[in-house]
């Protein structure tokens, strides 16, 4: 399960992207990036940043690692800002924590060179949980230290959005003309028989046994929160095998941001 963290102290809001998420330090005297119930892309976000965390973490890639924080609205008061306050009057309880990594830059295709196999392991990746988030104008990505760091993976499984729906993802292509990695001729087929093989029932089940019952509990369709993580289980499952086949590149490894 999730390290369960105690928000001690709201520091600032991070105004990018619509979720709003706000620097908080926790009682372990850590600072995170806190993402929150009460953001208007609610709890789903969440969870999908545990499972697609989760799972890049096991697969060896570089992630920031996560945490349960427990929200007193209180600790913001001294916040000034309206929409801040709402949001922060909306997420009592179990919300989201990222450990903030310190000393990084954003990734740019025309500043940082990834060699085929990393950027293979990354598209299959992002193939493989259908994240839409991961494009030249707006990567994802961070550089620390000179290695990858992969983040924000709340626009991942959309399929979650309509479990009526999700079986038929299994076989969905992958449009990677505009993944950030694009250019640096992603080794996709290298990815899948390295990784792919790893991706079983027993690694599923660990990434998505880390989802707080709290957002699960109530899913239309569903009995139990553990019926909802089989769920996951099974739709990812049965993607894996053959989801690198379905995946689009740009002819030439170019991108429209290419001549930036």
């Amino acid at each position: 399960m999730l390290t369960e963290v105690t928000a001690t102290r709201y520091v600032t809001p991070l105004r990018e992207g619509g979720s709003l998420p706000g620097l908080v330090e926790g009682d372990d005297l850590v600072p995170y990036v806190m993402k929150f119930t009460g953001a208007g892309q609610g709890r789903k976000t969440l969870v999908a940043e545990v499972v697609c965390g989760r799972l890049a973490r096991a697969l060896g890639f570089r992630v920031p690692e996560l945490v349960a924080l427990d929200l007193d609205p209180v600790v913001g008061l001294g916040e000034p800002d309206p929409e801040v306050q709402e949001l922060l009057k909306s997420s009592g309880g179990t919300n989201l924590g990222m450990r903030f990594l310190s000393g990084v830059l954003g990734f740019d295709p025309l500043a940082f060179s990834v060699d085929p196999q990393e950027a293979g392991r990354v598209v299959w990746f992002d193939a493989l949980v259908h994240n839409v988030d991961r494009s030249w104008r707006n990567p994802n990505l961070l550089v620390r230290r000179g290695d990858l760091w992969l983040i924000d993976h709340g626009a991942c499984m959309i399929w979650h959005h309509n479990w009526r729906g999700a079986a038929a993802w299994a076989d969905k292509p992958y449009d990677a003309t505009d993944h950030a990695l694009a250019p640096f001729a992603p080794d996709v087929a290298a990815a899948a028989a390295e990784l792919a093989p790893r991706v079983t029932e027993e690694l599923l089940g660990a990434a998505v046994a880390d989802i707080p019952d709290v957002w699960l509990e109530g899913e239309p369709g569903f009995d139990t929160p553990d019926a909802v993580r089989r769920a996951y289980v099974e739709t990812l499952r049965a993607r894996v095998a053959t989801v690198h086949e379905r995946i689009t590149l740009p002819e030439g490894g170019a991108h429209p941001g290419a001549g930036r």
